[in-house]
């Protein structure tokens, strides 16, 4: 791994570490983030009333939470991005069409980030949200936006945050992982066979320009009993692939 950054302006970065933070935890008071990240309470508190003052948080007596001015900030961002747009009227077809879940993820820093989904009518509940981030290697998508990078960038992406497990079936190895990279470039599709979630499979397809360089990439995701082997192997792939073409021509064309 390498070594932890060093920021040009530690109060940006000290900010930014307490709003994770109060993400992670579902939010919480001053004493229990200076314990978390092991700061003094009078520079929590003054980090907390700084972004409240500025509507970021919002203090629920005493309990400081995130505030939903980032979802305007989140949302004018993802409504600019060209792939959402295109790729959005598809994703809501490909969950109609399966039944299930259907997901647009991009990749940033090195994390996926779910960036659009929609739910078919057969599908179940699942933890994942618009603007989640999750390692990479531990998704199809993930591992399809890998697949279609070079060699560099993804030992690049190993060194900056490793390949952390999830579950039991997460591949943890980076020779098995790219072996299955290879595997992925060479059939055009990717599959989570349990690798995030237990109980749930996964079929995914990078979204690439004409250089081949990955835009992001789309994915179906059910539980296992219904990703059977001719539905994970055959039926869901081509509506997955398909999908993604015509996203790729309409992101070409449009």
């Amino acid at each position: 791994m390498s070594n932890k950054p060093r920021y040009p302006v530690q109060a940006a970065a000290t900010t930014f570490r307490i709003i994770e933070t109060l993400h992670q935890l579902d939010g919480a008071g001053v004493s229990e983030l200076s314990e978390a990240l092991s700061m003094p309470k009078s520079t929590v508190h003054d980090h907390l009333r700084t972004l409240t003052e500025t509507e970021y948080l919002v203090n629920q007596n005493g309990t400081y939470h995130v505030g939903a001015r980032f979802l305007e900030l989140g949302g004018f961002a993802r409504s600019q991005m060209k792939l959402y747009q295109v790729a959005t009227p598809e994703i809501k077809k490909l969950a109609e069409e399966t039944g299930e879940h259907a997901n647009l993820m991009i990749e940033e820093h090195g994390k996926g980030i779910f960036l659009n989904k929609s739910k078919g009518p057969d599908a179940v509940n699942l933890d994942t949200h618009i603007g989640k981030r999750v390692h990479l290697h531990t998704t199809a998508m993930g591992k399809a936006i890998l697949s279609r990078l070079p060699e560099s960038a993804v030992d690049e992406i190993i060194d900056r945050h490793g390949l952390p497990a999830v579950t039991e079936k997460t591949i943890t190895d980076s020779t098995e992982l790219k072996a299955q990279l290879s595997e992925i470039r060479e059939r055009g599709y990717a599959i989570d066979d349990e690798e995030r979630v237990l109980g749930m499979r996964c079929v995914a397809a990078p979204i690439c320009d004409e250089d081949g360089h990955p835009l992001g990439a789309i994915s179906v995701s059910g539980p296992t009993n219904r990703f059977d082997a001719d539905a994970f192997r055959d039926e869901i792939p081509q509506s997955v692939l398909s999908t993604a073409n015509v996203i790729e021509v309409n992101m070409t064309y449009s």
